[in-house]
């Protein structure tokens, strides 16, 4: 909790008012940096569990200063961020930290006002770092790795400074969900329909969600999912919160988190903001059973059936929907831009690596009793594609993480170039205290040309 506390009132800092007396770190164009955005960003950086390091205030200093050079070409660019956008974005934010502090109660005690209030503070250095991420992405829009990219950047790697890829592992699998029938599910369903007739009877919607919605990121807030679009709901849900007018209560209706009823507060052209209150049936042991039976069925038909391959199977049959439409395939959730199936055994759910040890590449296990980081249990065949040892980088096993890497290098250079450019054209200031920061060197306007051009 104490560091909790910590990282919350860091946060706290960066909606103070900013003081004439703070100190300018450095002044970009017509906008400045502030000493304690600097200070208050390498606070919460230690806060983090990350070690003391000075040299990390200059990597802060910098990164502001090219945020505001980013900011300020996106004005010439008429590189825009909808106000749709940076409340999805705040509320993306606010729902995390109220998550972590407990309640929208405790993280109000720490923020020392009201969340809206909050909202309101952060808002135009949200809006900015926004604008400068979608100025960025427009720098880069039209990079392209070629395979002859990719062979130029591996050949240009010193043969004794190639990197060594641990073990790695491309795994499927076929889940099977233990399923409630309509006879086990009623009572969940009438215990909704009567927090709904609550509600319609005049009883208050949010101190009904922080008693008895089962959400966990949102009924401490009320059951308040906050704006956000048609995408991020699962679609029974988008369906009704984008159907109803503002004030407006939905039916029941049974989604695959359990049966939910939600009220429209507010819509913005294609973001609405909601609240809903969420009763998650419990499963049964006799659910499991089903699931248990379902799955040795499925597999036994995998046995008769071998001319059939894996992903059929994992498409046709499988409960996890993040897989099963990848062939029932596993990705790396340390590279998920590139959707890479190759995943390093020591990133692996341990419950899976242990399974896999045992296995031979091209089989498939038994069906296994699994239990998700969210404590729900359920069945599994997980079945081996491929198994590569640790070994020295090479273009051909490893061709998909070193076009990432020769991707991410011409990023970086389009963006060093642009900046190298940008920086000269743009007056900079920055306090001696950080001139001296190998990242910063040659970014300060010349003195010679400061005292030319008076502001």
């Amino acid at each position: 909790m104490a560091l909790l506390s910590f990282v919350l009132l860091t946060s706290v800092a960066m909606a103070q008012p900013k003081h004439t007396l703070d100190k300018i770190a450095a002044v970009v164009g017509s906008s400045v940096v502030l000493q304690s955005d600097i200070e208050l960003k390498y606070a919460t950086y230690l806060a983090q569990g990350n070690a003391a390091n000075p040299d990390i205030k200059c990597q802060i200093a910098q990164s502001f200063i090219t945020q505001k050079l980013l900011a300020a070409q996106a004005i010439i660019d008429s590189v825009e961020v909808k106000d749709d956008e940076v409340d999805a974005d705040i509320d993306r934010r606010m729902r995390g930290m109220i998550q972590r502090a407990g309640g929208q109660d405790r993280l109000e005690q720490f923020l020392g006002r009201s969340v809206i209030q909050y909202k309101d503070e952060i808002r135009p250095d949200i809006k900015e770092e926004l604008v400068a991420e979608k100025m960025r992405q427009k720098i880069t829009t039209d990079i392209n790795t070629t395979p002859e990219d990719v062979k130029r950047f591996f050949n240009a790697i010193p043969k004794d400074s190639l990197p060594t890829f641990n073990k790695e592992v491309e795994v499927g699998e076929i889940q099977f969900n233990a399923k409630l029938n309509n006879s086990e599910k009623e009572a969940y369903r009438l215990k909704t329909e009567e927090l709904r007739k609550r509600v319609t009877n005049g009883e208050d919607f949010g101190s009904l969600a922080r008693l008895y919605s089962q959400d966990p990121g949102s009924a401490m807030q009320g059951g308040d999912l906050g704006f956000a679009d048609r995408s991020t709901f699962v679609k029974e849900f988008a369906a009704w919160a984008f159907k109803l007018k503002a004030g407006e209560i939905s039916p029941v209706f049974e989604t695959d988190y359990g049966f939910h009823f939600l009220q429209v507060i507010e819509r913005r052209g294609e973001q609405v903001h909601v609240r809903h209150i969420l009763i998650i049936p419990a499963v049964t042991e006799a659910s499991m059973q089903r699931a248990k039976a379902k799955a040795d069925s499925v597999y036994q038909f995998t046995q008769k059936n071998k001319n059939i391959d894996f992903s059929s199977f994992a498409n046709y049959y499988s409960d996890n929907k993040e897989t099963k439409y990848n062939g029932g395939m596993l990705l790396n959730a340390d590279n998920v831009d590139t959707r890479t199936t190759y995943i390093p055994t020591d990133r692996l759910d341990p419950q899976v690596a242990l399974v896999v040890d045992t296995m031979k590449v091209g089989t498939l296990s038994k069906p296994i009793l699994f239990t998700g980081a969210d404590g729900k249990k359920s069945y599994k065949i997980l079945f081996l594609k491929s198994s590569t040892n640790a070994h020295k980088a090479n273009i051909v096993d490893d061709y998909p993480k070193i076009k990432s890497y020769a991707t991410a290098d011409k990023i970086n250079r389009k963006v060093s170039e642009w900046f190298q450019k940008k920086r000269k054209q743009t007056f900079i200031k920055i306090d001696p205290e950080y001139q001296s920061c190998p990242a910063l060197k040659g970014w300060a306007t010349p003195v010679e040309t400061t005292a030319a051009v008076k502001p």
